[in-house]
């Protein structure tokens, strides 16, 4: 510092070469100083940065390259800080209150500067370690997070440390005693504090957010978000009221990506009797080619069968290939779902058969309704069983389920009814 331009002797000799009255000295230096700064900022980012970013910008990686110019860009902060940290010492009648509060303040705003400059060079990091193939199997972004929080715990110790112009060591001796009594006091009020950081920084929680949480009996919308609550309105228009550590602690479902993608799924089997599973026969194969939306398929399944059956010397019966009632339905309940315009065609959409169990085979149907509301997702979805419970006999097919007091009901003897 002392072999800098900037002293003592020299601008108080140019300011009492212009000026006798001591205020008038000061407030000249200080000028004379701000433009000094000034000049130093201007060389820094508009020569010195400028040549760095045209270097950087000749090199292959551009990407890494623009990150590093924004790290680089804001390090330049750095230099008028440092012009005004060394220099505001050589400005004349200042108190030496007014001195180290200035030198204080300078040196918080650069340590500030160079935890903001670590920090984009950890995100660069991690935004290079997501470009490697297994990446998304080993992520380093958690360890990455808790670098940062060390990072700017750090920082905060040595600026309020520089802010009261004391030793950091000194600083921190004090707050490990103060930190054992807060953390015994204030242990619900901390954990809230750090989850509503990490609430607020992921972006796990947004108030009108429709959340799941099964442990607190919590379905509904949230419609607040404080320190230590956040408190959801159930669909029955209760409230439920949920500690905010909990919401890191423990796992909830969070609706609001499926909100923003303008779908809601419908996930639903119908149990089909397997007794009432058949081959089809050629009136069968006839009558349901009245069928508009089946009609591509029965053809394409026809060729595909009459082909392979020539290939392998099968006669189209008990050694041969042939069509069945159920993969008939499948593909019309398929075809039925394309062609309506509020199921979403740009999203899975799937109808399969589950595994057969003593209820009976399961058809399950999964697909999205262009609708996230909840009355009109109900309705597509009515509307949608509704058809396909009904037009099941069409292809020979039957529900199961278990029988009702009326079904056992008809098989007593109607004479033994009567004298029931």
């Amino acid at each position: 510092m002392t072999n800098l331009p900037i002293s003592n002797d020299s601008i108080g000799t140019l300011t009492r070469g212009y000026v006798d009255e001591p205020w008038m000295q000061s407030g000249l230096a200080l000028l004379l100083l701000g433009v000094v700064a000034w000049v130093a900022n201007w060389v820094a980012k508009r020569v010195v940065l400028k040549l760095l970013l045209r270097l950087l910008n000749h090199l292959p990686f551009r990407i890494e390259a623009e990150h590093i110019g924004t790290i680089v860009a804001r390090l330049s902060n750095i230099v008028p800080a440092i012009v005004i940290q060394v220099g505001i010492g050589a400005v004349p009648h200042l108190p030496v209150q007014a001195v180290t509060f200035v030198r204080s303040l300078s040196a918080a705003f650069i340590i500030l500067t160079i935890a903001i400059a670590i920090s984009g060079f950890l995100t660069l990091l991690n935004d290079l370690y997501q470009r490697r193939p297994n990446a998304a199997n080993r992520p380093i972004k958690g360890y990455i997070q808790l670098g940062k929080l060390l990072l700017f715990g750090a920082a905060a110790v040595l600026i309020i440390a520089a802010l009261m112009d004391q030793s950091p060591l000194l600083l921190l001796s004090g707050l490990g005693a103060m930190a054992a009594v807060l953390m015994l006091v204030f242990k619900d009020t901390i954990l809230s504090l750090v989850a509503s950081v990490q609430i607020g920084s992921n972006d796990m929680v947004r108030v009108g957010d429709w959340i799941e949480m099964p442990q607190f009996n919590a379905d509904g919308d949230v419609i607040d978000i404080a320190l230590h609550t956040v408190k959801v309105q159930n669909f029955d228009k209760t409230i439920t009221t949920i500690p905010t550590h909990r919401l890191i602690s423990d796992s909830f479902r969070n609706w609001r990506g499926m909100a923003e993608s303008g779908g809601r799924r419908i996930m639903r089997s119908l149990m089909i009797d397997q007794s009432s599973v058949r081959f089809l026969d050629d009136g069968d194969v006839e009558k349901m080619a009245q069928f508009s939306v089946l009609r591509p398929y029965l053809e394409a399944k026809r060729r595909e069968i009459e082909r392979w059956n020539a290939e392998h010397g099968a006669d189209g019966t008990v050694n041969g290939r042939r069509m069945t009632n159920i993969g008939t339905f499948r593909a019309y309940v398929q075809a039925y779902l394309q062609s309506r315009r509020d199921i979403a065609q740009d999203k899975t959409l799937l109808v399969r058969q589950l595994a057969p169990s003593e209820n009976g085979l399961p058809i399950e149907i999964y697909a999205f309704a262009n609708s996230t509301a909840w009355s009109e997702y109900e309705g597509i979805q009515g509307d949608i069983f509704d058809h396909l419970i009904a037009i099941l006999p069409d292809f020979g097919l039957r529900l199961f389920q278990r029988p009702a007091g009326s079904d056992l009901a008809g098989l007593v003897p109607d004479h033994i009814r009567e004298h029931a």
